[in-house]
């Protein structure tokens, strides 16, 4: 019996952190129902009286919620394409340089580049930015996401790759496949698991970044959804109803991906653990 209560304790603090973690996201749901403030206010935290389902269509339209989730859909996106190409090909390439020593000299330097901290880059990127003429455009985004998350990615990919069986590549080899082959034909396949949760992580970093959206983007039909999100202001209250239809349209598409590829991100991580 004791070892029984015992064993059960920990599912009970999993249960309370889970309902802690989920009462504020119910909470914005039931707001983003009800038809205006004075609801939220007198009723917080109880169910709308009438479902208001126009607050999705108000903020969508009105509120260009659409415009600016599908700016943060594609920036998001092409970035975390474009970091995962560029640092699964480099992670290839520091795992399997001959020379020892020139392979942990250019794995120190990305190490390195994890050290220094985002906000301290702030400046040099707008003059950077502004310097090559892409100022309030979406590559003003997407060049410093896709170098801010080249570190982080090729930290996790040459971890997995290391991990791989040499035999494989020989075999390939024998079989007259040089390098471009090795690394599309195989590694890459093999790579799967890592890829998924490196593209879901920088994907996140992505889609929640403010700073520097808020910074280089200035045209309304360009900004993302977390810049986009202040827009609810008008001149003598906040909709906190439609705010709320907001914030639930900025969470359902990581939702989404990560019920769709949630094998392959445990997968990627347990196998990273293991074998990295």
């Amino acid at each position: 019996m004791a070892k029984s209560i015992k064993g059960s304790i920990p599912h009970v603090l999993l249960m309370l952190y889970l309902l802690a973690i989920l009462f504020p996201f119910l909470f914005v749901i039931f707001s983003s129902f009800k038809q205006d403030n004075n609801e939220i206010a007198l009723n917080p935290f109880g169910l709308p009286s009438t479902w208001e389902f126009n607050n999705y269509v108000e903020a969508w339209v009105n509120a260009k919620i659409g415009t600016y989730f599908w700016n943060s859909m594609y920036i998001s996106v092409l970035s975390s394409i474009g970091t995962i190409v560029l640092g699964a090909m480099f992670a290839f390439a520091i795992t399997r340089m001959r020379h020892r020593k020139w392979s942990m000299f250019f794995y120190s330097l990305i190490l390195a580049g994890m050290l220094i901290p985002n906000n301290a880059l702030m400046l040099p990127i707008y003059l950077l930015v502004r310097k090559l003429g892409i100022l309030d455009t979406h590559l003003a985004l997407i060049i410093p996401y896709v170098a801010n998350a080249i570190p982080f990615t090729i930290i996790i990919l040459a971890a997995f790759m290391r991990s791989l069986p040499g035999e494989i590549e020989e075999a390939a080899v024998m079989d007259g496949l040089r390098a471009p082959g090795i690394f599309a034909r195989i590694v890459i396949p093999l790579t799967v698991p890592a890829i998924v949760t490196v593209f879901i992580v920088n994907f996140l970093g992505n889609w929640n970044e403010f700073l520097l959206a808020n910074y280089f983007l200035s045209t309304d039909k360009l900004r993302t959804l977390p810049v986009g999100m202040v827009q609810f202001r008008d001149q003598y209250q906040m909709n906190y109803a439609q705010m709320s239809a907001g914030i639930v349209y900025s969470v359902v598409p990581v939702v989404v991906i990560y019920a769709i590829l949630q094998e392959k991100i445990i997968e990627g991580v347990t196998a990273g653990s293991v074998k990295g």
